[in-house]
């Protein structure tokens, strides 16, 4: 069982808090099994994250881009959320000002039941119309490689952010100003180097928050935090609710 000497003191701020916000990445969907779809095991049929999750990749060949996202939907949708993500609906529940921002599209939070959620790279469970710009959820799988608007039958693409667009603004200010706003935040699961989670964590220790980090391995952040606790986010975050 995780062990910390300063966990009593966690569960106390947790508690105390009005206004807590969480940021969760990979790490958190890592225990639920969800694989890593960058980096050295990120290789699909000979092809990089990077190659496929552009705008420019997805205007020379959408049918290419559409099945490495339909291989990846098909893995998703045989996952399920795990502790860590259930105990942060509780938190949810009896914090009067709670805010999740995830940088995963993996949809597992809002399966678990959040509400107060913020999702900064999209969700890989919604198609956006490349014509009228339309967004509905489709959990269909397979997908068809080449599905159209209902609305008007232009092309539809994954409603997740692609490697040299920017993130929905509305979304990213809403993020920044809970962070802003909040007396307790914890970073699970993440490095937090790519940006804008990379200014979030300082964002908040300048507004007086107490920063929790959660990770497998100390971060080039660790450092920074008020405090960090190396551990499984399924087991650690249960035991600080």
């Amino acid at each position: 069982m995780f062990r910390h000497p300063r966990l009593q003191e966690v569960r106390d701020r947790l508690t105390a808090a009005h206004a807590v916000v969480v940021l969760t990445g990979a790490g958190i969907s890592a225990d639920s099994g969800v694989p890593t779809f960058r980096g050295a095991d990120g290789l699909w049929r000979n092809f990089r994250a990077e190659d496929l999750a552009t705008p420019e990749a997805f205007e020379r060949d959408p049918r290419l881009v559409w099945e490495w996202y339909n291989w990846r939907r098909e893995l998703i949708a045989t996952k399920q959320p795990n502790e860590a993500h259930y105990a942060l609906v509780q938190l949810e529940a009896r914090t009067r000002n709670f805010h999740l921002i995830t940088q995963n599209v993996d949809g597992l939070h809002r399966l678990a039941g959040s509400q107060h959620l913020h999702e900064l790279h999209g969700n890989i469970w919604k198609v956006r119309c490349t014509s009228c710009g339309l967004v509905t959820e489709n959990r269909d799988v397979p997908l068809s490689l080449r599905p159209h608007c209902r609305a008007c039958s232009a092309l539809l693409r994954p409603h997740v952010i692609w490697f040299g667009e920017s993130l929905d603004q509305q979304t990213l200010a809403e993020s920044v100003r809970a962070v802003e706003s909040c007396e307790v935040m914890m970073v699970v699961g993440t490095s937090g180097l790519v940006y804008p989670a990379a200014m979030l964590m300082p964002s908040a220790q300048a507004a007086g928050a107490f920063v929790i980090e959660i990770n497998l391995a100390p971060t080039p952040h660790s450092s920074a935090a008020d405090l960090s606790m190396q551990g499984r986010a399924k087991e650690v975050i249960p035991l600080l609710i």
